[in-house]
């Protein structure tokens, strides 16, 4: 076989145009709840509410698709934020004591977030000219006065400065030290003690000269700024956590490290008081832990609202995570599963009113947010239209279902109103409405659906910037676990004290971990789905609009079929419940098929035209017709030497052992001299790369490799037999029959046979990760029903099909039915990285709405996204999409039909990203703010780009149409109206029903993974320097 090596002529124009016009990379949105916040602020006038997190990122929250992200310069905690009412400004304060002013400025239009100052307090002298310990200047505390034109700053040792926070610098001459507040207390209150810290500033309501400080010793003082003196002075004596002032200004409440709180009247007529008016603690008498945070706030109806953090019982419940809201003798204490963090009520603000009326409370935690409506009896919850905990339960795998029928959305729009029934009294929406959306309203739907580890399916509205939940199914119902417990604390009897009650979506904990969802897939025609799990379990599931009480048939596939010599040492199957059971409206179980050895299932696909399901362990495969209700097929796919995947996830020593051991195999293997690797089967590839490797000799310097060596895979290689992806397909394996003649709406009574056609080995023997089949035009055949009730053009069934066959090293392309190399990229010989995951895509041109082409996206070990042309596999685009270290992230990276994607970026947010230029879906906004920007304008002008939360250099900027308006059709998200080839529904290459997704929703870190990870520094050195010869010099084209 002669070979021949030419250069690859220079690019063609049209040719780069056009991809500008289909491709384009965008970081666009953060869907879900911010990784571990730390701080809290809402604008009462602008009606948004601001969330800091731990990372250092800031991220601004108003109506539904009004959102604002920015990223701190230092990845630091933050600490307290504070919006300057009406402005659209935000001041923060990290743990370094340094302040931050940030911006909502507008563009075209279109509002985004920018840093616009910086402040940090600086180190004071001692008497003796020694620097005092920076411990001592440490903020503790931060309160806006006179309008928010000032900032007063509470430190640690016990001074309050004040700033100007239009210029964020110090006012000289103002600050206020602790001997100057000393001077108007008396001389037994001294007694050489400090003050302490300053916990808590606030601002009179009424006069904004005044300002209540209050010690970390007890001590609360109204200092008056003007006369600069003490007004009034609280000689408290028990540890002080936090302060809040009384609607009228005559009463303080303060609450203590005691669990207790305290009542100060204002109004005595002495500039001194010794004792509050009332003192209690609500769960004494026993030692009580810290009330953290305490509000009054007064209604007109009468009475008061008390609602304080802590306090609980330390013996008995000091672990728990509580809220208690009192007014008049009605005392609730709403327990959360997370840490607080925060909280803040929604009420009036005016001067002129007289009463607070709060109509909610919010409350930040460590996992959720929880809004609760005062206004109604019971205090119920108020849907959030976004911030949902995406990991309620621990996510174990993803999917995203585009252009879904507006049927389908109300039905399942439907079921999720009646597992969450709001009561009729409440008129209370979602609090938090600040700005305007200015995105259109997407035309089509679609869902994101994420399976959990205890064994629940959620639907997501993932249309737009905002993901919005729609529905929960869970599959527990079905199985006997020990869940009983989980419902003990909510049967408790009415006179338990404290009275608890459970508040919050967020649960870590699953009751057996056999419940986890591995797959699941959706057939958005005729609504039904399959799920399958840990244990084995494959449910297929339909919706029904009514509730029902129906039993469920089950039924046995044994994958080993009766093979010697395995033995299951995992874990046992799930047991189903018998009889009749009740399932409301929702998805409800039909047929449960549990594969046999119990493993967890690792690929499955649903073709509802045949009625058929197939599922795939790491032991074989099974076909299953759920219209008859019995198995087709089951097939065994473990090597003989394959004994480690009978050991089941527990066993981590053997398989460390022999992962270790085959290992330093290959080392050995890889030593051998190139004559004793002659006698190796695969020979021919051990040639490939004998003369590749001359070719990188110093004696031919001219012709440099443009290839990788690649190992075989041996035979026997561990985990050999894990299924990685099934499909079902209408084409031809035989030179004149169809593989599947079955077609129409409603599938013949007959029953079903599988009769292998052809059997592909691929050389290098590594792991198919997708597999496609493509029509005579080299389009992807379309979903089941889609040809058969017009909702896309047929497939040519005129001309030759060919498979795309997706490994983790290469991509082939097969002509059908002959089975005939067509045409291959080797990625891993090319870009030293392996395919984790792969989708075929429609992109459409932004230039012109009619022209769209199919491509293959690819996303790599190495963190990378690739995009090459079907059926040529022709390499279009790359970009750097995830870091290679972040293992998780890749793992649960999924791929939508119109070139968006979802990938993890911490437990609860999905990052979104495009590689579309047409379809991206980001936030387009405005916010109504009212301050001077003269002053500012030209400090904007020059402010550095900033970074999103996730670290990605981006500003939140919208995109500009030629004539410099907003371009509003930009950002139709990927719910744009298709053009004529993409009505094809090109396939993601997993199912053949859930076009959506990803060809290998793996969501858990497999050893390759960890291999990749773990790899190397020098071998990932050596590559990152083939890439960039490979780019700098003209690529070749070796030719067989």
């Amino acid at each position: 076989m002669m070979k021949f090596r030419f250069r690859r002529q220079g690019a063609d124009p049209q040719r780069e145009k056009l991809k500008q016009e289909l491709f384009a990379f965008n970081k666009t949105v953060e869907h879900g709840f911010p990784n571990q916040p730390s701080a809290l602020a809402f604008d009462p006038e602008l009606r948004i509410m601001a969330i800091g997190t731990r990372s250092g990122a800031v991220k601004i929250y108003g109506a539904p698709g009004v959102e604002f992200t920015g990223l701190h310069r230092d990845a630091a905690t933050v600490t307290q934020m504070h919006f300057l009412p009406g402005q659209g400004r935000l001041l923060t304060l990290l743990d370094d004591s340094s302040l931050h002013l940030w911006e909502i400025v507008h563009h075209n239009g279109c509002a985004h977030l920018e840093e616009a100052l910086s402040f940090q307090l600086p180190s004071r002298l001692g008497f003796d000219g020694a620097s005092v310990p920076p411990s001592l200047t440490r903020v503790t505390v931060v309160l806006l006065v006179a309008a928010g034109d000032i900032a007063a700053l509470g430190t640690e040792g016990s001074s309050v400065f004040f700033l100007d926070v239009t210029t964020l610098t110090l006012l000289e001459g103002q600050t206020l030290t602790p001997g100057e507040v000393l001077c108007s207390v008396p001389d037994d209150y001294r007694c050489g003690k400090a003050l302490g810290p300053v916990e808590s500033l606030q601002g009179h309501l009424r006069d904004p000269t005044k300002i209540l400080i209050g010690y970390s010793r007890g001590l609360l003082v109204i200092w008056n700024q003007v006369s600069q003196c003490a007004d009034h002075v609280f000689l408290g004596n028990q540890q002080l956590e936090s302060l809040c002032w009384g609607r009228d200004s005559s009463t303080v409440v303060s609450s203590h490290s005691d669990g207790s709180y305290a009542v100060w009247s204002v109004d005595t007529g002495s500039s001194l008081t010794l004792q509050p008016t009332v003192a209690t603690t609500p769960y004494g008498p026993f030692p009580c832990k810290a009330i953290n945070k305490i509000l009054w706030r007064n209604c007109e109806s009468g009475g008061h609202f008390i609602i304080f953090s802590g306090g609980m019982p330390r013996a008995s419940y000091g672990d728990r995570h509580c809220v208690s809201v009192l007014r008049a003798e009605t005392l609730v204490t709403l327990d959360f599963t997370s840490r607080i963090i925060d909280f803040f009520t929604v009420h009036s603000m005016r001067p002129e009113d007289e009463f607070d009326d709060p109509q909610a409370l919010a409350v930040l935690l460590e996992e959720e947010l929880v809004v609760l409506d005062l206004q109604t009896p019971g205090w119920p919850a108020v849907p959030a239209p976004y911030l949902a905990p995406l990991h309620s339960s621990a996510i174990t795998c993803s999917a995203h279902v585009a252009n879904v029928p507006a049927k389908l959305w109300a039905r399942i729009v439907s079921a999720g109103e009646q597992q969450s029934p709001q009561p009729v009294s409440s008129a209370l929406s979602w609090p938090i409405t600040g700005g305007r959306n200015l995105a259109q309203e997407p035309l089509q739907r679609g869902l994101l659906l994420t399976g959990h580890e205890d064994g629940t399916v959620r639907f997501w509205d993932a249309s737009g910037v905002a993901l919005r939940p729609l529905y929960k199914l869970s599959t527990a119902g079905l199985f006997q676990t020990d869940c009983e417990h989980a419902d003990s604390l909510a049967q408790a009897a009415e006179d338990d004290w404290p009275p608890f009650r459970k508040v919050g979506c967020f649960d870590p904990y699953s009751d057996d971990p056999r419940l986890g969802v591995q797959k699941v897939a959706l057939c958005k025609y005729t609504a039904q789905m399959v799920v399958a799990g840990t244990a084995g379990q494959v449910l297929v599931l339909e919706l029904s609009d009514v509730p029902a009480e129906q039993a469920v048939s089950v039924a046995i596939v044994d994958l080993l079929q009766d093979r010697e010599g395995f033995t299951w040492k995992g874990h046992e199957r799930l047991s189903p419940r018998t009889g009749l059971l009740p399932w409301p409206a929702g998805f409800q179980p039909r047929v449960l098929v549990q594969c046999l050895p119990p493993a967890a299932v690792t690929a499955v696909t649903l073709h509802t035209e045949w009625s058929l399901v197939a599922f795939g362990t790491s032991h074989g495969f099974g076909l299953f017709d759920y219209q008859r209700k019995s198995p087709v097929l089951a097939r065994c796919t473990l090597h003989p030497n394959d004994s480690l995947a009978m050991e089941g996830p527990l066993s981590r020593v053997k398989s460390l052992k022999k992962s270790l051991r085959q290992s330093f195999r290959r080392i050995r293997k890889s030593r051998v001299s190139g004559k004793k690797r002659a006698a190796n089967a695969s020979s021919k590839l051990q040639e490939a790369n004998a003369q590749l490797a001359e070719q990188a000799c110093p004696h031919d310097v001219e012709m440099t490799p443009v290839q990788r060596r690649i190992e075989p895979r041996s035979a026997d290689d561990s985990l050999s037999g894990v299924v990685r992806c099934l499909y079902f397909a209408d084409t031809f394996l035989r030179d004149e029959v169809p593989a599947a003649a079955v077609g129409g709406e409603k599938r013949p009574e007959q029953a079903v046979e599988a009769v292998l056609g052809k059997e592909v080995q691929l050389m290098h023997r590594a792991p198919v990760v997708a597999i496609a089949v493509l029509d005579g035009r080299g389009r992807p055949l379309p979903e089941p029903y889609e040809a058969s009730r017009d909702l896309a053009q047929a497939p040519d069934m005129q001309g030759g099909h060919a498979v795309l066959i997706a490994s983790e090293e290469q991509f082939k392309v097969f002509t059908l039915p002959k089975v005939s190399a067509k045409t291959k990229f080797k990625l891993t010989a090319h870009e030293g990285c392996r395919v984790r995951k792969v989708a075929l895509a429609t992109f459409a041109s932004v230039a012109c709405e009619d022209y769209a082409e199919t491509c293959l996206a690819c996303l790599t070990n190495l963190g990378d996204v690739h995009v090459f042309s079907v059926p040529g596999l022709r390499p279009q685009v790359h970009y750097s999409c995830i870091r290679k270290e972040d293992i998780s992230g890749i793992a649960s990276c999924i791929f939508t039909r119109h070139g968006q994607g979802f990938y993890l970026i911490s437990p609860s947010e999905f990052e979104r990203f495009s590689l579309s230029a047409r379809n991206i879906t980001e936030p387009l906004c405005s916010l109504d703010i009212n301050w001077p920007r003269d002053a500012t304008q030209a400090r904007l002008h020059e402010s550095p780009k900033l970074s999103q939360a996730n670290g990605t250099p981006s500003i939140l900027l919208a995109p500009q149409s030629l004539d410099g308006s907003p371009d509003l059709a930009h950002s139709k998200g990927s719910d744009t109206p298709e053009p004529p080839e993409a009505a094809l529904s090109p396939m993601s290459i997993d199912s053949a029903t859930s076009a959506d997704t990803t060809l290998d929703t793996i969501g858990d870190v497999t050893v390759e993974d960890v291999k990749d990870f773990l790899g190397s520094s020098e071998e990932s050195e050596k590559n990152l320097r083939n890439l960039a010869e490979d780019e700098a010099r003209g690529c070749a084209i070796l030719i067989k």
